[in-house]
């Protein structure tokens, strides 16, 4: 209160405002940065805490994995098995990481104000992950495109998102809606689209084994969804060659 008032006084006297100014602009400057660093403190925390319980369930994975060998009637003593159940565990765990993340975590301050209304695309990006019915893979391409509204994203962001969600255990139909809905609840744009080709090793190393199968799965909101002439822009501009 004191400084405010030294500014208001400093307004009276010379009718220039300066000191009023100088002071507000510097304690701008230090409530933010004390917010980002109770910010970066708490993501700190945060990832030890994440790190401590990835470590206790690393022991559990471990022994989860010795158990499947020796069910499958593998000696996990002899040289090439030591250590895998422990590379097996650690491998998960990098696989199923998304659980941990949120698209907050990544976007940051990666969000801008910008006076563009025309198509956004992003295409051919790869994707991996673990089918949760055989927990095995499927691998493919996806292409994301969205119609601003005032506001667009750091173009690897979108990658970043497909990460997220495919770092999880899946099913392709679900993926394609989470990622759709995540860049709708973070950029409010006018319409989101998302289209994802994978070849799913569920059909191909075992099942019906059919090597050339591709599934192809579509989500559509706002615009997208309710022109066809906007979705059919979308899909003729995202068409593989």
């Amino acid at each position: 209160m004191e400084y405010q008032k030294a500014s208001e006084r400093n307004v009276h006297v010379n009718g220039s405002g300066k000191l009023g100014t100088e002071f507000h602009c510097r304690n701008g400057r230090n409530e933010h940065s004390v917010e980002a660093k109770k910010a970066l403190v708490q993501s700190k925390n945060e990832t030890s805490h994440r790190e401590a319980e990835d470590e206790s369930r690393l022991q559990a994975i471990e022994a989860a994995y010795t158990t499947i060998l020796r069910g499958l009637g593998e000696n996990t003593d002899r040289q090439g098995l030591l250590r895998t159940p422990l590379r097996a565990a650690k491998a998960m765990q990098f696989l199923t990481k998304g659980y941990h993340e949120t698209i907050y975590d990544i976007l940051n301050d990666a969000i801008f104000d910008e006076d563009h209304d025309e198509m956004v695309i992003v295409k051919e990006i790869d994707v991996f992950s673990l089918c949760e019915h055989h927990l095995v893979p499927f691998f493919g391409k996806v292409h994301i495109g969205y119609l601003p509204n005032k506001k667009v994203v750091g173009l690897s962001k979108l990658a970043r998102i497909v990460e997220i969600y495919s770092r999880r255990l899946q099913v392709q139909e679900r993926l394609t809606k989470q990622i759709a809905m995540a860049i709708s609840e973070a950029l409010q744009p006018a319409g989101v689209a998302v289209v994802i080709e994978a070849a799913h090793m569920c059909m191909v190393m075992r099942g019906v084994q059919k090597m050339n199968s591709r599934t192809v799965t579509s989500a559509m909101l706002g615009v997208f969804r309710e022109d066809p002439k906007t979705r059919e822009e979308f899909l003729a501009l995202t068409k593989r060659d």
